[in-house]
This record gives structure tokens, C-alpha cells and sequence, in this order.
């Protein structure tokens, strides 16, 4: 792992622990509230699916039309990790915040340590490999429309 690879695994960790950092500025602070929403918004999200990078990155996009641009499968498959980064980053809060309101101890403090808590276990964790085919199987599933 280059040093360049780890700072990026690690910026998500690090959102969320400047984020628990700004919970000491006051209340109102538009500071505070924009380091704990980019976090929330983003954090968790970026962590997972840094995790299952190269396990997505095996099967690149495919175009609506054979003939599309160079760049259209970088493009997509980016596009498509930003959205996926979103909605489990979303999903994450959800399922801290339930749990935490099941057993009684919820508070905007704790869900934010047990997403940071998370994020950091994510961005320390090994990444997926991508499985090879098993030989002799076809590249699309039954039933499957590509």
C-alpha cells in the first residue's frame, strides 16, 4: 500500500472523528453542522464501499449502446460508488439510530461515535478481492438480461 492509498482509506476515519471534534463548538455553529452532515452524509458510506472496491470494480459498466465513449465506463462505475457511498452511509445512520432508540441510549452524540467507531474498523479492514469465474460458467446469470 503506497502512502497515497492510505491517506485516502483514512479520510473518511478522520471525518468522522473531526466531526465528534466539532460537537465542542457551540450549538448554532453552521461549522458544526456542516462537519457532522458531510459525515453522516458520506463518512460510513465511502468507508464500506472502499472496502468492496476492487470486488466492484471487476465488472465495469456497460453501455445502453456498443458504441459509447472511452471514458463512459469510468464515469459510470465512479457515479455508481458515489450513489452506492450515499445510501449506505444513509442506511448506516438509520440502523445506529434505531438501535440506539430500541435500547434507550439514543443520543446525536452516540450515533456519531458508533458511526466513527465503524468507519475506522471499515477503513482498517482488508478489501475484497473480486472472485475469478468459476471455469466452464458463463459471465451472466440466469435469467439475466446482459
Amino acid at each position: 500500500m503506497t502512502p497515497q492509498d492510505f491517506v485516502v482509506r483514512m479520510l473518511p476515519p478522520f471525518g468522522g472523528w473531526l466531526a465528534l471534534a466539532a460537537l465542542a463548538l457551540p450549538g448554532g455553529s453552521p461549522l458544526r453542522g456542516a462537519a457532522v452532515a458531510a459525515f453522516l452524509a458520506a463518512g460510513p458510506g465511502a468507508a464500506l464501499v472502499g472496502l468492496c472496491g476492487p470486488a466492484l470494480r471487476a465488472r465495469p459498466a456497460r453501455g445502453p449502446v456498443e458504441s459509447h465513449g472511452a471514458d463512459f465506463a469510468r464515469r459510470s462505475d465512479l457515479l455508481e460508488r458515489m450513489m452506492l457511498g450515499v445510501l449506505l452511509s444513509v442506511c448506516a445512520v438509520m440502523t445506529v439510530a434505531t438501535v440506539l432508540i430500541a435500547t434507550h441510549t439514543f443520543s446525536a452524540w452516540r450515533v456519531l461515535l458508533a458511526l466513527t467507531l465503524l468507519t475506522t474498523l471499515a477503513a482498517f479492514c482488508p478489501r475484497l478481492r473480486a472472485s475469478p469465474p468459476a471455469p466452464g460458467t458463463s459471465t451472466t446469470r440466469k435469467g439475466s438480461a446482459l
